[in-house]
């Protein structure tokens, strides 16, 4: 097996296993919304918060970065397919990090609040 192989195999796995991971607490997040007759972006927050304690903040971040950057540097025009899918997994790995940032900085702006 080539390096680039085993490079993009990690990179994949960096980018998308901390959102398979999170898959299932933000499905709990919702049925516990529904149950609770619960609304607005507080109850959402909250689940995410209780995901990202239970994970580790630090780890998410890092994966995230880490398969970015491994997935970027392995993007070569040779391989098109393997390019188009890194690139699917850095945008969703940045959509997911922009996601998170704004909802860590809506929580801890309530909370001043």
């Amino acid at each position: 097996m080539d390096i680039d192989k085993k490079r993009f195999g990690l990179g994949m796995g960096l980018a998308w296993v901390p959102i398979l991971v999170m898959g299932p607490g933000v499905a709990s997040t919702f049925r516990g919304i529904s149950q609770g007759k619960a609304t607005g972006l507080a109850a959402v927050a909250a689940g995410f918060m209780e995901f990202f304690v239970m994970f580790g903040f630090v780890a998410f971040v890092a994966c995230e970065v880490a398969g970015i950057v491994i997935l970027a540097r392995g993007i070569r025009r040779e391989r098109w397919g393997r390019s188009m899918a890194a690139v699917v997994s850095i945008a969703a790995s940045l959509l997911i990090l922009t996601s998170m940032v704004s909802m860590m900085w809506w929580f801890w702006h309530l909370q001043r609040s």
